[in-house]
């Protein structure tokens, strides 16, 4: 039954990797990257429409894009944005989401997603979420979608499918956290490894059993605030007792450790877009193999570029191959493209010497 189900959003994170483009005032989640007139989180939430009811939808979010939120999905009502206090990584999240949500409907079935993928095939994905809320259905497993890989990508996390169930799902063997270069190859050459897409299928009672057994120091947080949930006092609870929580994700509190973990193994045209070499990979480019994010570029003798400017700059350079520049308000990044994944740490330098300022 559809009104079982349900899709919590995670849209808290600041998507350094993504600087100066995305900030912390203004994270890519909310930006317009490709000029559709709507945001990565825009999509995500079109992308379920149909298949989830818009009512059983939930925003799980830092308090400080309450109001973007409401923005850009006036169609939510405030009780459907859940207003983290502090970023403590995504297990706290998504227990707090499954007790929430257990309160409102202890037989729900729900879908978490992150808000900042790239998903060239919706028809193909919807095809697949119906499938993966059928498994759940029928099971008391936890589910994850494993994306078939393209090349030999060392800023995703891997699955290895073991005993399969069908054509479409399989138990999981294990998780590996980004490979180095070599290690991938392997991986893309046997043919048993998918991309972790970071999106899980659950039921509600299932997600806190596995809690309540492998990450305890998590889930008990949230069965002290049984009673509050759904009513007035739960902001309150949430505001005083989630920053205790643990930093921990998902992956490491619960999926690397339950027996009951499968995952569906899809091919759908998925980027989780978190880098800029993910949005060259995802965008149109020039015969030469530049990419212009909706700004004025003249390159001569340039290829394989990203090139993302906002306002009415004018960007001119010859000679230059293979390079990110990024230029918005008070920063400016120009990199290799070969360096993206140090961007995360440039950023951390940026916030040692200068502060939040430019962050």
């Amino acid at each position: 039954m559809t009104e079982n189900r349900y899709c919590v959003i995670m849209c808290g994170g600041v998507g350094s990797r993504f600087w100066p483009y995305s900030r912390a005032a203004m994270p890519k989640q909310f930006i317009d990257f490709f000029g559709t007139g709507r945001s990565l989180l825009q999509m995500a939430v079109d992308r379920v429409q149909g298949v989830v009811p818009v009512k059983n939808i939930l925003m799980i979010t830092n308090r400080a894009y309450a109001q973007i939120i409401h923005e850009q999905l006036p169609e939510l009502d405030d009780s459907q944005i859940l207003l983290e206090p502090a970023r403590r990584n995504t297990a706290p999240c998504i227990a707090w989401a499954a007790h929430h949500i257990r309160a409102l409907n202890p037989d729900a079935k729900i879908m978490v997603a992150p808000s900042d993928h790239l998903i060239l095939n919706t028809d193909k994905f919807r095809q697949c979420v119906e499938r993966a809320f059928d498994f759940i259905d029928q099971t008391d497993n936890i589910l994850t979608m494993g994306i078939k890989p393209t090349r030999p990508e060392t800023g995703y996390g891997y699955i290895q499918v073991g005993e399969s169930v069908n054509e479409h799902f399989a138990a999981v063997k294990t998780f590996t956290e980004k490979p180095n270069q070599d290690l991938a190859r392997v991986f893309l050459d046997s043919g048993e490894f998918y991309w972790n897409s970071g999106m899980f299928f659950w039921s509600a009672r299932s997600i806190i059993n596995a809690l309540a057994t492998y990450a305890p120091d998590v889930n008990d947080v949230f069965e002290r605030g049984n009673g509050s949930y759904g009513t007035p006092d739960e902001q309150q609870f949430i505001d005083q007792q989630f920053p205790a929580c643990p930093n921990i994700s998902i992956d490491f509190a619960v999926m690397e450790k339950a027996p009951n973990v499968f995952v569906q193994m899809v091919d759908f045209g998925w980027s989780d877009l978190g880098t800029w070499g993910a949005l060259y990979e995802n965008s149109p480019k020039t015969s030469e193999g530049n990419v212009t994010q909706n700004c004025r570029v003249l390159l001569f003798n340039s290829h394989d570029n990203v090139i993302a400017v906002k306002g009415d700059k004018l960007v001119v350079a010859s000679g230059l191959d293979e390079y990110i520049v990024a230029d918005v308000e008070d920063a400016l990044l120009i990199v290799p493209r070969s360096e993206e994944q140090k961007i995360k740490l440039y950023v951390n330098e940026v916030k040692s010497k200068y502060g939040d300022k430019y962050l």
